[in-house]
């Protein structure tokens, strides 16, 4: 059973239980780029169902909106934001036309939607019209960057808390592990003795600093250009009708949304996006680096550091009996290079806008979605099968204190810097421990002394002794 819809480009035949309509249809067949949906993003989805909902609402109390049609249009946009209806958008998340595809795929989706609700036939847009209804007062220009903004901070909510229960375990495990011994390295030489909770709990530090920056760059988002229309001039809109679709907006979705002082620049400014990739790339670098830290510390596990144990997930060799391999690091490696990469475009489409537009928002928010889920992905990975099943070799890692020469820079303040140098050479070329040295060939402290300064308290947190 087919459907006859039209636009001004001509006739089209519609599957009859399908509820998008002949401009969807068109996105259908023009974009086949990532083979990704914008069904695949149901924040998004939802956030359009909000923003249909609060311009519908906000027409109505201007009187440009029939009160049964705005009533309808409404119920409509709740299935949407329920989550219902997400197999109707079928349109491709990268298009052209700076997302009319996606905007008029919601309109036709909405109205169909509202036209079942009255018990009349798909496409009758006589009586609920994707363009002249249900699009209202808007454009592609200012509903498609608000329905982005909204999903974008919704999304961030959830990958808030994701960040947040990744830092709390690194927290833990850097707690779990504060009594273990291990020798600290710069340039991957020996360099003093520390904590192992010390190195997790830095870990942890490291990654809360990323809250703040989410947080920050989330708030950007809350200024929206709804009531722009086409370039920010607001044409076919009624007076006061940014205002208010902007206020209600703010009600149904619980945001602290405010317009924009200047429309014309905000229909055109990119700069939230860029922002806020910039942010999740920083999160990205930080969490590879500690990956990176993560698979040294475990390699091995007879011939590397071998000072912590990662869970052992899968067998590691196709050829190799027995070899496991850090596959969770490894994993959120991949991941931190991808949202790099995704960094660039974003960069690039940001500034490729021209005048009153940047036509390049389906890219940026096929690459922002992507990175914050991937990334989002990665954290979970990495807490539930890495962080929280470390555990430590604190004989091994002891060991590596007591014979490195590293150690001789806590006997500066008592022999100096120069005779230190000395039994460090010493020590490296023949093979000797700093202890055999200076306590028990050349008698430069007492066991005692020795003892004082090189305690476990005073490995980890140094006193300044003479």
């Amino acid at each position: 059973m087919m459907r006859t819809e039209t636009d001004f480009l001509g006739a089209r035949d519609i599957p009859s239980d399908k509820y998008y309509g002949v401009q969807t249809l068109r996105g259908i067949e023009n974009f086949h780029i990532t083979g990704i949906p914008i069904s695949a993003e149901p924040y998004l989805i939802a956030a359009f169902g909000y923003v249909k909902k609060a311009a519908a609402m906000a027409n109505c109390e201007l009187g440009v909106l029939a009160q049964d049609k705005a009533d309808v249009i409404s119920k409509a946009c709740d299935r949407l934001i329920a989550g219902q209806y997400l197999d109707q958008f079928p349109t491709d998340m990268i298009q052209g036309g700076a997302g009319t595809s996606t905007n008029m795929n919601v309109n036709e989706v909405l109205a169909n939607v509202a036209l079942e609700i009255m018990n009349q036939p798909k496409g009758t847009y006589s009586i609920i019209s994707p363009n002249d209804h249900v699009n209202c007062s808007q454009s592609t220009n200012d509903a498609y960057p608000t329905a982005f903004r909204v999903a974008l901070i919704n999304r961030m909510m959830s990958y808030r808390k994701t960040l947040i229960r990744l830092t709390d375990a690194f927290e833990k495990k850097g707690q779990e592990l504060a009594g273990v011994l291990k020798m600290g390295r710069t340039h991957l030489q020996d360099a003093v003795p520390m904590s192992m909770g010390d190195e997790f709990k830095g870990f942890a530090t490291n990654l809360r600093e990323e809250v703040d920056r989410i947080d920050a760059a989330t708030r950007l988002l809350l200024e929206v250009n709804m009531g722009a229309t086409a370039i920010g001039t607001s044409v076919n809109a009624p007076e006061g009708y940014p205002d208010l679709v902007v206020k209600r907006l703010s009600e149904i979705t619980g945001l602290e949304l405010k317009l924009s002082p200047d429309l014309v620049e905000a229909t055109s400014d990119t700069g939230a996006y860029v922002q806020l990739s910039a942010t999740i790339k920083r999160t990205a670098v930080k969490l590879s680096k500690i990956c990176n830290d993560l698979r040294l510390l475990a390699s091995g596990p007879r011939c590397g550091f071998n000072e912590i144990n990662l869970p052992q997930l899968q067998p590691g060799s196709s050829i190799m009996p027995g070899k496991v391999n850090p596959v969770i690091p490894e994993v959120v490696n991949q991941a931190a290079f991808y949202v790099i990469g995704n960094d660039v475009t974003i960069t690039l489409a940001a500034s490729a806008g021209q005048l009153q537009l940047n036509v390049m928002e389906p890219v940026l928010g096929f690459a922002l979605f992507s990175s914050i889920k991937c990334m989002e992905n990665a954290m979970i990975a990495l807490n539930e099968k890495c962080v929280v099943g470390i555990t430590a070799n604190p004989e091994r890692t002891r060991e590596n204190v007591l014979s490195s020469l590293g150690i001789v820079t806590l006997l500066n303040p008592v022999l100096g810097y120069k005779k230190c140098a000395e039994i460090a050479r010493e020590g490296f070329q023949q093979n000797k421990s700093i202890h055999q040295m200076v306590v028990q060939e050349q008698k430069l402290i007492t066991q005692e002394k020795w003892d004082e300064l090189f305690s476990f308290e005073n490995l980890i947190h140094p006193h300044f002794m003479r």
